[in-house]
């Protein structure tokens, strides 16, 4: 397989690297959040990840991955980029908020009614429309993501459930990484003449140095204790930018090729990913609703693959 073409099923293992790559880079941030704060960690994923899709892009280029040039950046694919980086920078501030509130993988799921709703904006924004299956499938995985989201015991949702702030936190984060899936996916569609692995390492390295520079300079105004306390955690800094930077360029190249509703259903392996993550590194114990929840999230993304 050449660095410009690419088969049209290289997008599913794309997809599976970016789901466990995003799995090490959250639980690298929910680390950082406890010693450094919410949006030092938020930033720690774009700053830290930046040198390395700097470095892969030059190896790109180096290879024989751009024959033709670096892309141009218009100003339509200016626009949705900046839709995409500034959305990608709300969701992850979002998903460490649901995180500081609940277990590693309750979190995650909640962030997961991102399937529903890219279908929904990619519908609106991109005009691209799931199958009857891959709509179904993405309802019995919503199903299982409320499920997941019960509290202990078997007891129900209390009526001000929906204020309750896992929930928002999730959902916000969820809507906000549907626009970034969004405006990332009509990006790429900017830039057909090249290849999906340029077009994917290329809206990364555009995408975090203006997250780095928008948040960044926000802390260096309000908050520049953030700054050092990022500095000094620099390790596990290093390792969230890495794998951040590494999930990225899955999701983007896979994005490059395929709708994003499909590219985000398929994602939906990253709920596995945590839940082992969860189990394994933060000794967190899932109950039967929260199980029958991950079975039925697994049942979607099963009928999802039947019709890849």
């Amino acid at each position: 397989m050449s660095l410009t073409n690419f088969p049209a099923w290289a997008w599913i293992p794309l997809v599976v690297w970016a789901a466990f790559a995003q799995t090490i880079r959250n639980a690298a941030q929910r680390s950082l959040t406890a010693a450094t704060g919410t949006l030092a960690a938020t930033l720690a994923r774009f700053l830290y990840g930046l040198p390395f899709a700097l470095l892969f892009l030059f190896g790109l280029v180096a290879l024989g991955g751009a024959p033709t040039g670096l892309p141009p950046v218009t100003p339509s694919y200016f626009a949705w980029l900046s839709l995409g980086a500034v959305a990608q920078l709300c969701a992850t501030a979002l998903l460490l908020m649901a995180m500081k509130e609940r277990n590693f993988i309750v979190a995650v799921i909640f962030s997961k009614t991102e399937v529903l709703q890219v279908a929904l904006f990619g519908a609106v924004f991109l005009h691209e429309l799931p199958t009857l299956l891959a709509v179904f499938a993405m309802l019995l995985a919503t199903a299982g993501v409320f499920l997941l989201s019960r509290p202990k015991g078997g007891q129900a949702l209390a009526p001000d459930g929906l204020r309750n702030k896992v929930m928002l936190y999730g959902l916000g984060s969820g809507a906000c990484f549907a626009l970034s899936a969004v405006g990332f996916r009509g990006a790429a569609l900017q830039l057909p003449n090249f290849s999906p692995l340029l077009v994917g390492v290329w809206a990364v390295v555009w995408a975090q140095a203006l997250q780095s520079l928008l948040l960044g300079g926000y802390l260096a105004l309000r908050q520049p204790g953030a700054l050092v306390a990022v500095a000094k955690a620099w390790r596990l800094s290093l390792l969230a930018g890495m794998m951040g930077a590494a999930a990225s360029i899955g999701w983007f190249t896979a994005g490059a090729m395929r709708p994003v509703a499909d590219v985000r259903t398929l994602g939906l392996l990253e709920v596995l990913f945590s839940y082992l993550v969860s189990r394994r590194l933060f000794k967190e114990k899932l109950g039967r609703a929260e199980r029958l929840g991950l079975l039925l999230v697994l049942v979607g993304l099963v009928m999802v693959c039947a019709q890849l």
